[in-house]
Parts: C-alpha cells; structure tokens; sequence
C-alpha cells in the first residue's frame, strides 16, 4: 500500500531534532525557521518535555474521558494562569480544525442563529464547517459548500458593521494573525470595533489563536495587544509541541450541557503531559519575552533587505513578500544553506521558528538568506 499522495515533499527524511535544529539520515544539520508549521513552541527535543512524556507514558498512555482525569484539570488551571483567562472553561481535543468546528458548533447552540463572519484569505482548518469559514475554494468540497459563510474584507469595520446588523449573524471568526494568508495583522482598531459590535448584537466573537497563539506574537494570544477579549478562542499547534492536541477557551457566558460537545482522543494522559511540560518550559525559559524580543530584531534586520518587497510580522510569526514567486528562492535556502523556512501563496515567505530561537541563530539565519539573495 501507498499513502495517498496530497503533498508535494522535500526529499528529505529528518530523523532528529534538537532546540532549533533539526538533522536527516545522511547527518545533514538544517536551522529550522518553520517550527513544523508553527507546532514546534519549545524547541525540539526538549529534555523537560521529553521526560514528562516518558515518565507518564511508562504509568498510563491513555484512559475514556468517562472517569476524572485530574491532568486535564491542571491543564485548564495553568493555562488560565498563563494566558489571563482563569474565569474560562476549557475543552480539550485533538487539532485545530477541530478546536474552529466545536467553537462554531458551541455558538449556535448558544444563541441559535446560522450564519457567520469571516475573513479573505482566512484558514481555519479541513473539517466540515471549519473549511467552509476558510476562503480557498480549492479545499472546499460540494458538500461542505453549506452557504452559512460570509467572507469580508480584512480590516474593514464599516463592512463587518453591516453584516452584523443583519439578526441571523451567529458567529464571527477570525485569526489573531492571518498565517496561509500571507501574515496579515489585523489591526488593534478594529479588533476593538469588532468587539463592541458583536457584543451589540449577541454574536459571538471566536479568535483563532491556533498558529498565532501560545506567545508566538510576543504576547500569549495575538488578540491581546488589542486589549481585547473573545468570547471563544481556540488554540492547538505550539499547545503540545507536537503532541497532538488543541483546546477551546470558553468564556462564562456558556452553559455546559451534557451530550453537546464530546471527544474520544481529546485530552488524553499524554496530551496533558506534553502540554504542561511546554507551560512550564514557556514560564521558566521566558519564552513569550524571547518570541518578542528575537521576533522584533528580526523584522528590523529583514527590513534592511531591498530584495524584499514587504516584511510583516509580530513576534515570531513574520512574512516576507517578494515581487516574484518564491519557490526557488525557498529551494535555495533548504539544499544550499540547510535552512527550513515555510510560505503563504505564491509570494510569502513565513518565519515560524521555535519560541526559544536565539539572536546568533537569528543571525546564522540572516547571513545564509544574504548568501540566497545576493
């Protein structure tokens, strides 16, 4: 048997990582400014975070969600602590697509209604409705095509003002950064506006901090610089540095019901394990602080460079836009300079390296992008 074949691969085989680093089967050491899509938050390979898993996996891997499970109740108490939202609930499940999925399911249980806000060039995920609120018609099946979506411009709040006024609004989504969509910020202005006016008219506001969240901005939650908060927002990816997990943040205007929302995999032993050993990596190594200190010298530094038409970013989540395609440019920094980086469309070249990236990585970077482009 083959695996289905949906993504176009790098012919290479990693075998091993380690902080910021990752090595193939020939030894072939690569810096990795990617991060495996934003998921890597404390690095490779973490000593703590390995020994966490190890330890929990020797005593129990996995039990049903039908009895107490006292890892996920320390789960929900430090990530409120960490993040500034102690009065949530938290629900625990597997992937981000999951996390938009039961966040949008939760808000039409809550106030009824059927239709949703979002965003061009959002991504929300693959799942049913998750892919319906994300605007790439290519990943969107006939039978997820549903019509509950309504896609506005970024950034324009007069235009979410309008929509909003309409009473069938159920939710709006929306990404603390937009990250497939080539790094687009939105503003704290409009997040801000954003929020009175869902609150105006009972709609629900869902912030998607999957690959913008867990302090990748510089903050714990992107959504925050603009002093702002949701009622929903739904995490995964840097949650368990590679663990599969995510999780919904669930403001006390809910009232759990039984039956509504339900998960198999969902905040199992080991997941819980691999998510508290990243809190705690991310509190004693000042991770946030680093995202944003590294992140903010990066983006001065990519700046300098006149063969880049654009740089955007906030922490360590930056884009950098190119006047051409920039496949090759990309093939060039992997084979030539052993460097991991991603992209966002044809012209977008995206950072997402591990929160604990340094400032002479930071610079190992620059000088082998300079080798590239010069």
């Amino acid at each position: 048997m083959n695996l289905f074949d949906v993504y176009p691969l790098f012919d290479i085989n990693i075998i091993k990582g380690k902080g910021c680093h990752v090595w193939d089967e020939n030894g072939t050491e690569y810096l990795d400014l990617y991060g495996g899509h934003a998921v890597i938050s404390i690095g490779h390979a973490h000593p703590h975070y390995v020994d966490m898993i190890s330890k929990q996996v020797a005593t129990l891997g996995f039990y049903s969600n039908s009895v107490i499970n006292k890892l996920q109740q320390q789960v929900a108490e430090r990530l409120g602590k960490i993040s500034g939202y102690e009065d949530y609930s938290l629900f625990l499940i597997n992937s981000g697509a999951e996390a938009n999925e039961n966040a949008l399911k939760l808000a039409s249980f809550h106030n009824g209604r059927t239709k949703v806000i979002s965003f061009g060039k959002a991504f929300h995920g693959r799942t049913s409705l998750a892919v319906e609120a994300t605007d790439n018609p290519k990943i969107i099946a006939p039978i997820n095509a549903n019509g509950h979506i309504t896609y506005l411009p970024l950034n324009d709040i007069e235009a979410a003002k309008t929509e909003l006024a309409k009473e069938d609004i159920c939710a709006v989504i929306i990404e603390g950064i937009q990250g497939v969509g080539g790094i687009k910020i939105p503003t704290p202005e409009f997040l801000q506006e954003l929020r009175k006016a869902c609150t105006e008219h009972g709609t629900i506001l869902i912030l998607d901090e999957i690959q913008s969240g867990y302090g990748r901005s510089g903050k714990f939650f992107a959504h925050q610089y603009a002093g702002i908060k949701p009622d929903i927002i739904t995490v995964a990816k840097g949650i368990g540095n590679g663990f599969p997990m995510a999780g919904v943040l669930i403001s006390p205007m809910f009232t759990p019901v039984y039956g509504m929302l339900g998960t198999t995999f969902g905040g199992n032993h080991l997941a819980c394990s691999a998510a508290l050993a990243v809190m705690d990596v991310i509190e004693q190594e000042n991770l946030v602080e680093n995202a944003a200190n590294i992140g903010s010298y990066l983006l001065e530094e990519l700046k300098k460079f006149n063969e880049i038409k654009e740089v955007r970013g906030c922490g360590l989540m930056i884009g950098m836009e190119f006047d051409q395609p920039v496949k090759e440019i990309r093939s060039r920094l992997i084979h030539e300079q052993k460097v991991f980086t991603g992209a966002s469309g044809t012209n977008v070249i995206r950072l997402l390296p591990p929160l604990c990236l340094s400032k002479e990585e930071a610079d190992e970077f620059l000088a082998r992008l300079r080798k590239v482009l010069g």
